[in-house]
């Protein structure tokens, strides 16, 4: 019997995606599949959606159905333990809202993150100082104590990102610098950060001039898209701006490919990332020094 898991990692979902190929290859539907197995069919379908997490019986079984060869019945199970082990997030699921502990398997095994903000400072760049600010404005009931959780999780999340190589691209509007989120001690630090973070290799961060014309994603709310380098974990974009502690999260090619293509556009039109740390300075210069 599948068990409720703590979170899907990158390796659960690699691991679903071979047997949902081998189910196709064996020319199986969902409904067909389970009823030679003896299971209902909701149970094989929350399987391949990597909703639980796998025993050695069920994969057995679902390799057998689906005659799979020995050599890749062999690979299969022989991931089977690692693919079951919890994320590195788990620990920090007190810190999460529930749509991010989905996908928190998808920032793992991503190579490219682009971000856009309207009005902000994109989170993945933020100080915890910033981060804790913003938090106190969109969830007032929340304690100090969770404020600051949240803050250390956010921290810990950068930290992966760079250890993992993962290339992260910032879009954001000049204006988004000078909405006053704290006080002077926290915009001062948030800003100088921005001005480190752009001068790593692994960062590209663009800015959009004050005064210039729409872009395809004016009044867009926050956005952030995952580019996986695994051919078995889909693209995933995620648009925030609902009620707070939500969001709206696709991996299917049309709203992927359409928000890649807005954000091609808008970054086409942005200024170009040589003036970033020209243009950070002259904000700071301007408020901050």
């Amino acid at each position: 019997m599948a068990r409720e898991r703590s979170g899907r990692t990158a390796r659960h979902l690699v691991l679903v995606a071979r047997l949902r190929r081998l189910r196709e290859g064996a020319g199986l539907s969902v409904s067909q599949a389970a009823t030679q197995l003896g299971w209902h069919p909701s149970t094989l379908r929350r399987l391949e959606q990597a909703q639980t997490s796998l025993d050695v019986g069920q994969v057995s079984a679902l390799l057998a159905a689906y005659g799979a060869g020995a050599a890749e019945a062999d690979d299969i199970m022989g991931r089977l333990n690692a693919a079951n082990m919890p994320g590195w997030w788990h620990p920090w699921r007190d810190a999460m809202a529930p749509w991010l502990m989905d996908l928190m398997s998808v920032e793992s095994a991503a190579g490219v993150v682009r971000t856009w903000d309207p009005a902000l400072v994109p989170l993945l760049l933020r100080t915890p100082a910033y981060a804790m600010a913003v938090d106190e404005l969109r969830c007032p009931d929340r304690d100090a104590a969770g404020r600051q959780r949240r803050a250390d999780f956010l921290v810990e999340r950068q930290k992966r990102l760079q250890e993992q190589q993962t290339r992260l691209w910032a879009l954001l509007p000049v204006t988004a610098l000078r909405v006053r989120v704290g006080g002077d001690d926290v915009m001062r630090e948030q800003v100088r950060s921005i001005q480190r973070i752009a001068e790593r290799g692994d960062v590209t961060v663009q800015l959009h001039p004050e005064y210039a014309p729409p872009h395809p994603l004016t009044g867009v709310p926050a956005l952030t898209l995952y580019r996986v380098e695994i051919r078995e974990i889909a693209d995933h974009v995620v648009r925030e701006g609902g009620l707070p502690g939500t969001a709206e999260v696709w991996d299917s090619p049309h709203p992927v490919q359409t928000y890649q293509g807005m954000l091609d556009v808008s970054c086409v039109m942005a200024m170009r990332p040589a003036r970033t740390g020209e243009v950070l300075q002259d904000e700071y210069d301007r408020k901050w020094a």
